[in-house]
C-alpha cells in the first residue's frame, strides 16, 4: 500500500514539475512597450521576452508586420507564439513599425532600421550579446527582416542620437514566404486604381524610382548573414519562385543559407507546417547565434 501511495505521489512531483517548466518557458520576464522612438506623435514600441532561467546570451528578433502593417497583440498573449525559442535561452523581441496606410515602406523600413540600432545600443543591459542579434518574419515580415540583413550599414555617426550611430546589422535572418524584388510591385505615387493585389498593399505606393532600394534581391553580397528562407509551394500570394532566385543569389555569393520547401502551404503556415517552419528557425538560430558564435 505504501509503495503504491510512493509511486502516486512520485507521477504527481514529475507532472508539478513538468507544469512548473512549462510555466517558466511561457512565462518569461516581460518588458512591455519600450518605446524606440516617436512619429507623429505616437511611440515607436517593442515588447522583450527573456527567459527566466538559462538565457543564452542571444536575442531574436520578430518583425510584426503582415502587409506592412504591425498589429499588436498584449504580451501575455503573445509570448506562446514564441515558446520554442524561450525554451533553448534566446530572448525575443517583438518590434512594430508605423504601418500602411498612413506610412508607406521607406518610412517603414527606417522605423525597423532605427529599432535595431536601439537594440543593439542597449542590448547589454538587458544581459545580450549586441553581436549575437537575429530576425526573423513572415511575408511583410520576411520581406523586411532581409532588408536588415543584407542592407545594414554602419550607423550615423552624426546622428543626434547616440543609438543611431550603431550599426543595424544582424547575425543571422530567418525569412518566410518574402517578397524579395519590389521593382515591378511598386506604382508610383497615386496611380490610377486597378491592380488588387497593389490596391491591397498601400504601403507600396511610392516612387517606382525608389523600387530597387527596397529589393532584397539587389542587395545580396558574400558579408550577408547566414539567411534560411521557407517557403510553401502551393502559395498564391508571394510566389515561391522568390526565394529561389534569392537562394540562389546567397550560394553564388557563398553566403551560408538553407531553403525549405513546405509541400501543399500556402501563404501562411499553419498546424504541423508551422510547427515545421518553427522548429528550423530554432534550429537555425542555434547554429549561428549559438554554436558557432557568429558575429557580424
Amino acid at each position: 500500500m505504501r509503495k503504491g501511495i510512493y509511486s502516486i505521489l512520485f507521477v504527481l512531483f514529475l507532472a508539478v514539475s513538468h507544469a512548473a517548466q512549462v510555466k517558466s518557458a511561457t512565462n518569461p520576464d516581460v518588458i512591455p512597450d519600450v518605446v524606440y522612438g516617436h512619429k507623429d506623435g505616437m511611440a515607436l514600441t517593442f515588447d522583450l521576452f527573456k527567459p527566466k532561467t538559462h538565457p543564452n546570451g542571444a536575442a531574436v528578433i520578430f518583425i510584426v508586420s503582415g502587409g506592412w502593417v504591425s498589429r499588436y497583440t498584449p504580451p501575455d498573449e503573445a509570448v506562446l507564439r514564441y515558446q520554442e525559442l524561450l525554451d533553448k535561452g534566446f530572448t525575443v523581441i517583438t518590434l512594430r513599425h508605423g504601418g500602411s496606410p498612413k506610412y508607406l515602406l521607406p518610412e517603414i523600413v527606417a522605423d525597423v532600421r532605427r529599432g535595431v540600432r536601439f537594440i543593439r545600443y542597449h542590448a547589454k543591459g538587458w544581459g545580450i550579446d549586441p553581436n549575437r542579434l537575429g530576425v526573423y518574419g513572415g511575408s511583410a515580415g520576411g520581406h523586411l527582416s532581409l532588408m536588415i540583413g543584407l542592407a545594414a550599414d554602419n550607423g550615423d555617426p552624426a546622428a543626434r542620437e547616440n543609438f543611431m550611430k550603431e550599426s543595424d546589422r544582424v547575425a543571422a535572418v530567418v525569412a518566410y514566404f518574402a517578397p524579395v524584388d519590389l521593382r515591378m510591385l511598386v506604382r508610383g505615387l497615386n496611380p490610377p486604381a486597378g491592380n488588387p493585389i497593389l490596391d491591397r498593399y498601400p504601403a507600396l505606393n511610392f516612387e517606382k524610382e525608389k523600387a530597387a532600394d527596397y529589393s532584397p534581391i539587389v542587395f545580396v553580397t558574400p558579408d550577408d548573414p547566414p539567411t534560411l528562407l521557407i517557403h510553401g509551394d502551393q502559395d498564391l500570394l508571394v510566389n515561391i519562385s522568390n526565394s529561389q532566385i534569392i537562394f540562389q543569389a546567397f550560394k553564388k555569393n557563398n553566403v551560408k543559407t538553407d531553403f525549405i520547401t513546405i509541400p501543399g502551404a500556402g501563404h501562411g503556415f499553419r498546424g504541423e507546417d508551422a510547427k515545421r517552419a518553427m522548429a528550423a528557425t530554432v534550429n537555425w538560430f542555434e547554429q549561428t547565434l549559438v554554436k558557432n558564435g557568429n558575429k557580424p
